[in-house]
């Protein structure tokens, strides 16, 4: 992330005291009357205007283009590994610094104020979030995802459909509640527990076998890798990349599509670098990486 020049560090504090200047003597303006009872008031992400104009900053170097961080799943960690290339390419001098987590965890540094630029989300719901918040925009769906059931090599559960997760005394592992995963893994159990066959307590009883939650979807791949669980239900593009886990098939009538989103952070040091990395993603070059890792087009 680019330090702020000294001159625009001068001319902001120049402006503010201004304002605090003008601040002094004036009336008290009236409060505005509060919202009915029950009514939550509209929020507003425009600016506040001024009463007094900030002085000009010296204008920027118009070659001068800086790294772009961004937060992103950890579903993501291996294709947006390959964008750098193609990137650099198209924005000579700019690097991507990448952050990886379960995009939960990113929502919430983005709101404590951590440096970054762009928010990539397993999901709608987070970086919806903060466009809601006023702390993001430009909300672009750029990819998709489907679930499976991971074993460890060998599978010694001899879990042969997705049914045998309710199987007593299985140990199941998986991912916190506010992790997109979970959500998406819930849903999918619901939705199997109305197929014929499943028994009507099936969501119960799944969840009683689950040993752990763990804080990403990586973490929870890891432990059946180590044979710390019996399964666990994670993306599949997780599950392909991985040589120490085999998978049990979900039937597609009801299996869950995943969609991916990002969004532009308003505080990223270079909005137009940040829009630009959006319709990066939407672009042919890195639709093309994602597809290789298996991801699917945005529904």
């Amino acid at each position: 992330m680019r330090t702020p020049p000294a001159q625009w560090i001068l001319a902001r504090a120049i402006g503010l005291l201004a304002i605090g200047l003008l601040a002094i003597g004036a009336p008290a303006i009236a409060q505005s009357p509060s919202p009915a009872a029950g009514v939550a008031p509209t929020p507003s992400c425009a600016p506040m205007a001024s009463s007094a104009p900030l002085p000009s900053a010296a204008p920027a170097d118009p070659l001068a283009v800086g790294d772009l961080t961004v937060f992103a799943a950890a579903s993501l960690a291996r294709p947006f590994g390959e964008f750098q290339a193609p990137w650099e390419a198209a924005h000579p001098g700019s690097e991507l610094v990448f952050s990886f987590d379960a995009s939960s965890a990113l929502r919430t540094q983005v709101e404590q104020g951590a440096p970054a630029d762009v928010f990539a989300s397993a999901d709608t719901r987070n970086p919806q979030a903060l466009v809601d918040e006023c702390l993001a925009t430009d909300l672009t769906a750029f990819a998709g995802n489907h679930l499976v059931v991971v074993v460890p090599t060998g599978n010694p559960a001899g879990i042969t459909s997705p049914a045998d997760l309710a199987t007593p005394g299985l140990k199941v592992v998986a991912a916190g509640p506010d992790v997109p995963i979970a959500r998406y893994a819930t849903q999918l159990i619901d939705t199997l527990a109305a197929l014929p066959g499943y028994p009507a307590d099936f969501a119960a009883a799944v969840a009683a076998n689950v040993v752990s939650q763990e804080d990403n979807v990586k973490a929870v791949l890891a432990k059946i890798e180590l044979g710390e669980g019996d399964a666990a239900i994670v993306y599949v593009t997780d599950a392909v990349s991985s040589t120490a886990v085999e998978t049990v098939a979900i039937p597609d009538e009801a299996n869950v599509v995943a969609t991916y989103a990002a969004a532009a952070v308003t505080d990223a040091a270079d909005p137009a670098l940040a829009s630009d990395f959006l319709a990066f993603l939407s672009g042919s070059e890195a639709q093309a990486v994602l597809a290789g890792y298996g991801f699917l087009p945005a529904p």
